[in-house]
């Protein structure tokens, strides 16, 4: 008796420290993570790849998740970053190879896009205008196709390569070449 109690005490005492050991895992992001790339083939290296987080609207006005006039994230949660694997020329500027925060000021015509030196941050909560390595303007065009999460997606061209970006029914696309 003095055994089985013994060993049901030793029993008892592992179930309670495996559960206090047990690892917590966090639940699925409500704007998951994504990345999009630029290959010029399907085994070609990557040119450009972009990581960002898709926020979905839900019945929310683009003006109100990306206002205008006001830098955004382009996308939720961290800054989208983009990684450049050669130096390219974006809307005629010249940008070196690298990995750079995307963010974008989003406006009812057109939309500043910015590439800026900053990586690894949380949102555009510490966006500092000293650090962009350069910032273009893309015109904004609309589709009937509603998008319901933010999306970024590229395709090749005559001299190059486009980035679009898409949510709800705006459209803005950037023009890469070499």
């Amino acid at each position: 008796m003095k055994k089985l109690s013994c060993i049901t005490a030793i029993a008892f005492v592992m179930l309670l420290s495996t559960n206090v050991n047990a690892q917590e895992f966090a639940k699925v992001d409500k704007s998951p993570l994504d990345a999009s790339f630029y290959r010029t083939e399907r085994n070609a290296p990557a040119l450009i790849k972009i990581v960002y987080s898709r926020p979905f609207l839900k019945g929310r006005s683009l003006s109100k998740l990306a206002p205008n006039g006001k830098v955004w994230r382009t996308g939720a949660n961290e800054a989208a970053e983009i990684t450049l694997y050669n130096d390219m020329k974006i809307a005629g500027k010249n940008v070196k190879a690298g990995t750079y925060s995307l963010f974008t000021i989003p406006g009812e015509n057109e939309w500043t896009i910015i590439l800026n030196s900053d990586i690894n941050v949380w949102g555009a909560y510490s966006y500092k205008e000293a650090n962009d390595v350069v910032r273009v303007n893309a015109p904004v065009t609309s589709d009937e196709e509603s998008i319901e999460n933010f999306s970024i997606a590229f395709n090749k061209t005559d001299d190059g390569v486009n980035m679009h970006l898409g949510w709800g029914t705006t459209r803005v696309t950037v023009p890469f070449t070499k």
